[in-house]
């Protein structure tokens, strides 16, 4: 009997130019895939129907999917092959494949030399905020007027000429919002433009188990769980006297 080809499982395959291998880190977690280069490209085998029609590659640029048919390569939709299946190729699974690789920390403040360049993006998820940032000069007058009780569950610390809360229900002070991620503190509304690099950024950068806080242009700051005191009134004025005497 004739196998019936409407039955049969579809096999997807894709190309990318070697050189936008680093987009591949958006889907360097899906496991079932396998990658292999031949000269300037880099093809992937494996997909999922539900991966071949997912976003993360939809929006990866140059990136031409395939589905395989009877040894050929036909683009989506299309009646006639584009090319044939590639041979005496080695496959890599893509999770060992692309090593992730980083640049040397930045310590200090945003802006100075030294930056890790990781990009940050816009979320389509949305996060419960737990920290704050604010200019103390904006807040100075406000926080003497807050009732004990919005105070005692939040901690805080001073960076610079600005002071940051973490807890919840946050202070409703002027300032930029942060959610957190494995302990990193990103800005409201981005996250990792490759999710996967939140675990190992953790593992590089934060070995006592503080917290990393990044700006919107990729930024961080590495700070300390011992950086952080109890938010009361007392504790803030008396922050704010040693500055002005410093």
């Amino acid at each position: 009997m004739a196998e019936d080809s409407s039955k049969r499982l579809k096999e997807f395959w894709a190309e990318i130019p070697r050189a936008d291998e680093d987009f591949l880190g958006s889907i360097r977690d899906w496991k079932n895939i396998q990658i292999a280069v031949e000269d300037e490209t880099i093809w992937l085998k494996g997909f999922i129907e539900e991966q071949a029609a997912a976003p993360e590659i939809q929006q990866l640029p140059d990136f031409i999917l395939y589905e395989l048919r009877d040894g050929l390569l036909f683009r989506k939709e299309a009646l006639v092959p584009s090319k044939k299946m590639r041979t005496a190729l080695l496959w890599i699974p893509i999770d060992k494949a692309l090593q992730l690789s980083l640049p040397p920390s930045n310590q200090n403040y945003f802006g100075i030399h030294e930056q890790v360049r990781i990009q940050l993006k816009e979320s389509n998820e949305e996060h419960p905020v737990i920290a704050l940032l604010s200019n103390i000069a904006d807040i100075k007058e406000s926080i003497a007027a807050l009732p004990k009780f919005k105070l005692e569950k939040i901690k805080w610390t001073v960076l610079g000429d600005k002071a940051l809360f973490m807890g919840t229900p946050l202070l409703s002070f002027p300032g930029k919002t942060y959610w957190t991620k494995d302990r990193h503190l990103l800005p409201a509304g981005l996250d990792f433009e490759f999710k996967n690099l939140s675990t190992l950024l953790q593992q590089k950068y934060n070995q006592e188990e503080g917290w990393l806080l990044w700006n919107g242009n990729g930024n961080y700051l590495s700070i300390k769980e011992t950086d952080f005191r109890p938010l009361s009134v007392s504790s803030f004025r008396l922050t704010e006297k040693s500055r002005e005497w410093n």
